[in-house]
């Protein structure tokens, strides 16, 4: 057999190895990755302090925005970084410990979004029992759930990809990492996708119903910011994870894992930040704790506003 000889290290590529180039794109990262942080961190930020979000809604909106937090930093500083350093490695052991974050963080968003339907879901079919079907139990043992699912299940990826030896690149058969993979992808992309549609699939024949034009309008703007951020997660990460092989481009997928891992991040808070007049009030006035709190969101105005 032949010797292979295990590595400690690997030697990431970047965009370019122009040092002006860099600087710009060290810049521009920079740039994108505060913003990123800040929004989702501000959409955090005003959920807690101000008693009029403390509602399942908005409770799964920071949930959701605290994915995004943690997606970005696992990426991001490290390329900031690289960007400017002279070394390009990273050692074995940052490697996976990166690719295992990355990756249970996006599996634990992608199950998220059907959670987040599901709110959608119950709050337009069931308005009278929203508040009893959906309880902050409930909630948080959904929330849970998709944390422990996402870490769960990635690490079986991350074991089997860390068994391999590598001389370059793996240097044994890699059938059984690529079923694997095919498995995680099914979990990751159509299992949720699939739901996601479902549930819109009801929740749009319940709004046909509906004969008043304006209330049926509202009730469409309620999915509008949903809809928009499920679509920019999905679209990269369906052609990722489910394209054949013969359409694999290492430089396309650079700037599709760009888009999908800053870009995306980024959307959420401009699209439920611009779009949500509860967080655009809690923002301009302050947060308030005057008020009763009510835990049904199709009881309040407000739901119509996303």
């Amino acid at each position: 057999m032949r010797r292979l000889s295990w590595v400690s290290e690997f030697i990431l590529l970047g965009f370019s190895s122009d040092p002006t180039t860099n600087r710009i794109l060290f810049i521009a990262f920079l740039l994108l990755y505060l913003s990123s942080v800040l929004g989702n961190g501000l959409i955090v930020t005003l959920i807690c302090l101000d008693m009029h979000l403390h509602t399942s809604m908005y409770f799964f909106l920071c949930i959701l925005s605290l994915l995004d937090m943690g997606s970005v930093t696992t990426t991001m500083p490290q390329m900031l970084v690289h960007l400017l350093a002279q070394s390009q490695t990273i050692s074995f052991a940052g490697c996976w410990l990166q690719m295992y974050m990355f990756g249970a963080l996006g599996l634990t968003e992608s199950i998220f979004f059907v959670v987040m339907a599901y709110d959608r879901y119950v709050a337009i079919c069931y308005p009278p029992r929203y508040a009893v079907i959906l309880s902050w139990g409930l909630c948080t043992w959904l929330s849970a759930g998709t944390w422990a699912c996402g870490f769960f299940f990635f690490v079986i990826h991350t074991f089997f990809t860390m068994r391999l030896p590598y001389c370059g690149l793996a240097c044994m058969d890699t059938n059984l990492i690529a079923m694997v993979d095919l498995v995680i992808s099914v979990f990751m992309v159509v299992a949720p996708l699939s739901l996601i549609v479902a549930s819109y699939i009801r929740i749009a024949q319940a709004i046909l119903k509906i004969k008043s034009m304006q209330p049926r309008c509202k009730a469409f703007s309620i999915c509008a910011s949903h809809l928009t951020v499920v679509t920019f997660f999905y679209a990269p990460a369906t052609y990722i994870y489910i394209r054949p092989n013969s359409r694999y481009s290492p430089e396309q997928d650079k700037q599709i894992s760009l888009f999908y891992n800053v870009f995306t991040v980024l959307l959420n808070p401009v699209v439920y930040i611009l779009r949500n007049k509860d967080i655009k009030r809690a923002f301009l006035k302050g947060p308030g704790v005057e008020g009763p709190v009510v835990d049904c969101p199709m009881l309040r105005d407000s739901i119509y506003n996303i």
